[in-house]
């Protein structure tokens, strides 16, 4: 049996993932703005020539899930027959829900309506009650059924082939089925699950820079903390202590402590928020907006203009979808590795229907405290809070009571959401890395989690963190195929697979209802 450090010395994986992840780092440091020209070029030949390929792959996998969960394959256990879910729902919600959102949904929580409804596209009038609305449809949009339609194809199918099949936690692993076990175990497999890897690297570091700088915004208004290198190192540090520890720690410990903490954070700003803000306009916003995203769900997911301007749709809309995909390899490894021993249906539902149901809560909440700041401070100021998304919290809750207050938890909050994202990460790279080990060797994870932090501030300090945004957006294009042909595997695999007796019978008797109804008529 080869050591530890063999293995460490001889998989392939882990190796050219750690070439790549220095020499893209390198790249960025010292050419961060050849980088940004070069991301921004490959981003806009995504957008323009393939948008309509995301919205249509985007809205597929909504159909997929829900077909999943209630169609013959829905009472399935991903896990052998008689397994039991590994963690509490709570549990399990908090750690998927923390994993798949991370610091977007505080970052553009409270930036995104106000956005919208101070520069709003399509010609609608800034500050009206058209653009409003639309903000309020647009963020619906953006974080409700579709980006974790995106996540759960993807969780599903790993979580099958990984606990029903006995195959390793690797995205390869989705592959077998269309082309067997030793090409999945050749260079195919390998390249297919180096492109995971990648795809997570970058962006969960974008995302680190990115809650560096709100962390950092949050306490030099509060604080009067300087927004310098040295604090966004002081940052990444206290985080990186943070989220290797809780990944070394496993996720039965240190990863679900922290899921839950962030959940119970989030629920108190989202109650707190209600309270001390428009209650009554909150309510309001949102059953306006769930009455007009229900009865708009389909146009919008295929919303192309296609004899006019598409900016807004290639800059919002394409941009989230190839956001939420480039993140699905991660996050949906994650989900997979958490839901063990639930059914088909039920992974579904908890991964679909309650993070959205969440995220219709606080858009209307977050989104209600900035939209009704229209008759206190005028459209002028408004539009100049939109433009600083990343301290848009504290400029909005200035103006309500305790906002101060409010402020600290919204910065607890986004720390701990940056621990989620990084500490599931951290355990995804290593399962990755490892051979789809479900406990991977904590020296991955360490090195994982180091270079992560590494990564993050090289790239804050270059100015190329933006440009690594968009490359990690563009470069994960190739991933949508994988997607595909990992939902294709799993369709496949379960064609094949046997129902249980009790539901065998019912079929059986259904048809047979069937047939005699027909014959009496």
């Amino acid at each position: 049996m080869p050591s530890n450090n063999e293995k460490l010395k001889y998989n392939v994986v882990f190796n050219v993932s750690i070439i790549i992840s220095i020499i893209i780092t390198a790249y960025g440091l010292l050419f961060g703005e050849g980088m940004g020209k070069l991301a921004g070029t490959l981003m806009h030949g995504v957008t323009v020539y393939f948008g309509w390929f995301y919205l249509l792959l985007v809205a597929a996998f909504v159909v997929f899930n829900f077909w999943m969960a209630f169609g013959r394959y829905g009472s399935i256990v991903l896990g052998p027959d008689g397994s039991k879910p590994e963690f509490s729902t709570i549990s399990w919600f908090a750690m998927l829900f923390g994993s798949g959102m991370g610091i977007g949904i505080i970052f553009w929580g409270f930036a995104e309506p106000i956005t919208h409804f101070a520069k709003p596209p399509f010609g609608l009038v800034p500050g009206s009650e058209a653009a409003a609305q639309f903000s309020m449809l647009a963020s619906f949009m953006h974080w409700a059924l579709h980006p974790w339609s995106c996540f759960g194809a993807m969780g599903l199918a790993l979580a099958y082939f990984q606990f029903r099949k006995g195959y390793p936690g690797l995205i390869s692993s989705l592959f077998v089925p269309l082309i067997g076990k030793e090409r999945v175990a050749g260079p195919i497999g390998k390249l297919i699950d180096i492109i995971a890897v990648i795809a997570t690297i970058l962006g969960v570091c974008t995302s680190l820079g990115l809650g560096t700088m709100q962390i950092n915004g949050g306490l030099s208004y509060l604080l009067g903390v300087p927004n310098s290198p040295m604090s966004w190192l002081a940052i990444v540090v206290a985080i990186a202590f943070l989220y290797i520890w809780t990944a070394v720690s496993g996720v039965d410990s240190g990863i679900k402590l922290i899921g839950n903490i962030n959940l119970a954070l989030a629920m108190l700003l989202l109650v707190a928020s209600f309270i001390v803000g428009p209650t009554l306009f909150d309510l309001n916003i949102l059953t306006n907006t769930i009455g007009s995203y229900f009865q708009n769900i389909i146009i919008e997911s295929f919303k192309l203009n296609t004899f006019g301007d598409n900016d807004w749709t290639r800059n919002w809309r394409v941009f989230y979808w190839a956001w939420w995909l480039a993140w699905a390899p991660f996050v949906g490894t994650f989900i997979a590795r958490i839901s063990k021993g639930r059914t088909i249906r039920e992974f579904v539902l908890g991964v679909m229907i309650i993070p959205s149901i969440i995220a219709a809560l606080w858009f209307s909440v977050m989104g209600g405290l900035g939209l009704n700041l229209i008759n206190i401070i005028g459209l002028e100021k408004l539009t100049e809070y939109a433009s600083s998304p990343e301290t848009a919290f504290v400029n909005i809750f200035a103006h309500y009571p305790f906002g101060t207050v409010l402020d600290v938890i919204v910065i607890c909050l986004v720390a701990t959401f940056f621990v989620t994202s990084a500490n599931s990460a951290t355990y995804v790279l290593g399962m990755l890395t490892d051979n789809g080990a479900m406990f991977p060797a904590k020296k991955k994870l360490l090195i994982w989690g180091i270079l992560q932090a590494i990564m993050a501030y090289a790239l804050m300090l270059s100015g190329g963190l933006t440009a690594l945004q968009t490359a990690s957006i563009a470069g994960a294009f190739p991933f949508l195929f994988v997607m595909i042909g990992g939902c294709a595997g799993l369709v496949l695999a379960l064609s094949k697979e046997k129902l249980p007796v009790s539901k065998v019978a019912e079929y059986e008797e259904a048809a047979e209802d069937n047939v005699a109804d027909l014959n009496l008529r």
